[in-house]
């Protein structure tokens, strides 16, 4: 089974995202913990954290169907210390609000280097990063996105996400999110059955299928290898349906949550029932 749904809002308390989730049909969903324009937050209330496990119970929703996203404005490879540390900060107390609300994971994007720093010096920042939000938290699973590689932002290869892993101490505590209208940006092709088996054994090779722990499902208004990050609705973009068929129909992503963030909510719902529909054909 695949954990299909979109990343909803939580507007008015957090537990309301479970609420959301179930209204589009959904099996999983993203969220975010707090307000995603502002560093920090006022923690969780007990109130809210009781009721968005009691609502997660009641509509059946596990913590494996559930992809909570950090703030945008977190940069872990900020090649300012200050800066870095600021974010580093955010980020740990993203995961441990995560960690209270019973969830498992803490969907982020790896990073910028903002043209002051070699990509790898800004790969090695992002995993000493998160080396020490892993060692400041108790479980949280940290899943680095790919990126359509716009501007200086880090995560467009798959390389990349291979060399943060490669460094993080405990591989228990990391994990990949493939966002399939960055990963086209990006220069790797899913069009066809071809194309897409070409890039999932890519994938494999470079990153291995043990570390995907989501995925982030959405057409591109962007051209392929345009390094321009631009999602559009399902069948509508440049990537178009049949790629969200070999998705829904690929063994090795069972088990996940793969989330919608097209960008007409209005349609959530019928694009679920579009994405289930193509799981057993």
């Amino acid at each position: 089974m695949k954990y299909v749904g979109a990343h909803v809002s939580a507007a008015g308390g957090v537990e309301n995202a479970v609420i959301n989730a179930k209204k589009i049909g959904a099996d999983g969903f993203a969220l975010f913990t707090k307000n995603q324009r502002q560093w920090f937050a006022k923690p969780l209330s007990e109130k809210n954290i009781a009721k968005f496990k009691e609502y997660m119970e009641e509509h059946n929703f596990t913590p494996d169907a559930v992809l909570p996203h950090d703030s945008y404005l977190i940069n872990l490879g900020h090649p300012e210390e200050e800066k870095r540390e600021k974010s580093l900060k955010s980020f740990i107390d993203e995961a441990k609000r995560v960690e209270s609300l019973g969830l498992k994971y803490l969907n982020f994007h790896p990073g910028s280097h903002l043209k002051k720093i070699s990509e790898e010096e800004c790969l090695d920042l992002i995993s000493e990063s998160v080396n020490k939000a892993i060692s400041e938290t108790e479980s949280c699973i940290f899943v680095i996105e790919t990126t359509a590689g716009q501007g200086s932002n880090l995560g467009y290869k798959f390389e990349h996400l291979a060399y943060i892993i490669d460094k993080i101490k405990d591989k228990e505590r990391i994990g990949v999110c493939i966002d399939t209208a960055h990963i086209f940006a990006a220069g790797y092709d899913i069009r066809t059955k071809e194309a897409y088996e070409k890039t999932m054994r890519k994938f494999d090779e470079i990153v291995g299928f043990k570390y995907l722990k989501g995925m982030h499902i959405n057409d591109s208004k962007a051209k392929f290898a345009s390094r321009v990050d631009r999602h559009h609705s399902l069948g509508k973009g440049e990537i178009g349906i049949d790629a969200f068929k070999f998705i829904m129909q690929d063994k090795r992503i069972d088990n996940i949550p793969l989330i919608l963030e097209t960008i007409d909510p209005d349609i959530w719902a019928e694009e679920i029932k579009l994405l289930k529909s193509f799981e057993n054909v």
